[in-house]
């Protein structure tokens, strides 16, 4: 929950922070959210990814927002007590006893692992299915990743188009009406702000909050396999436990051993 805030409460900070400082030094609402500008930007920027990418990964984008925002949280410290758990009655009962228990298990990683063991797959195999699975699934993250990356590169040069489209028009004028002039120039200079703003408070952050996630869901499976692993060769269950609590940051390995 409080990572969840923390993602949402920095996007509010940043906006707060330079829309604030704007209206506080008397600008005005209608000056910044100017139309031709946000749809140069935006729709330019929207654009690159469907000509990039595909329709189809320009229709995965919300999913990829929320996904950054609100990722899923991986209870490690459930995950590594109940392959203790296992492993004390893997050496009671035989491996065969944990199968009506894997439910236990909140992901399918470890679930599909620990079946893999049960039906008879020798520790080779484990790690090369397990490979495979990790693989596909960077290459799959680092594919997402890769779109708001280059939203990132994109968008600030999509407001440099709006910039000069604006200043082409106010030139195209010169002479003209003086407010009109005023105006393209206003739009000119407000097609970069968005340009910039939405790359590096919105693509790039997104982006990079998507490669945690990544390294999260990674340490979630590394843990699943080493414990599984150790299950299969039947290790003792204090050995169990202190090769999964040695893959948690040292704070979290302090409050493990002492429970």
């Amino acid at each position: 929950m409080i990572k969840k805030f923390s993602t949402v409460g920095g996007l509010i900070l940043g906006i707060s922070s330079i829309f604030g400082a704007f209206f506080l030094e008397g600008g005005s609402f209608n000056a910044l959210f100017l139309i031709p500008p946000l749809i140069i930007v935006f729709g330019g920027t929207f654009s690159t990814v469907i000509i990039g990418f595909g329709f189809d990964k320009f229709k995965d984008i919300l999913l990829l927002i929320r996904r950054a925002y609100f990722p899923e949280k991986y209870n490690l410290h459930r995950l590594i007590n109940n392959l203790i758990d296992f492993s004390i009655i893997s050496r009671k009962e035989g491996l065969l006893s944990i199968e009506k228990r894997i439910d236990r298990l909140d992901y399918i990683f470890p679930k599909k692992l620990l079946r893999y063991a049960i039906d008879g797959n020798d520790s080779d195999s484990l790690q090369t299915l397990a490979s495979l699975e990790i693989k596909s699934m960077q290459e799959r993250h680092y594919s997402n990743i890769f779109i708001f990356t280059k939203m990132g590169g994109y968008a600030p040069t999509m407001g440099i188009i709006g910039t000069v489209m604006g200043l082409i028009m106010t030139l195209a004028n010169a002479g003209g009406d003086p407010n009109s002039l005023i105006k393209n120039i206003a739009s000119a200079f407000i097609a970069t702000l968005w340009g910039v703003f939405s790359a590096n408070i919105l693509w790039l952050p997104i982006g990079d909050k998507l490669k945690e996630c990544h390294q999260q869901e990674k340490h979630m499976m590394e843990i699943s396999l080493e414990g599984i692993l150790a299950l299969q060769s039947g290790e003792i269950p204090s050995i169990v436990k202190a090769r999964l609590i040695s893959l948690l940051p040292q704070r979290e390995q302090l409050r493990l051993m002492s429970l």
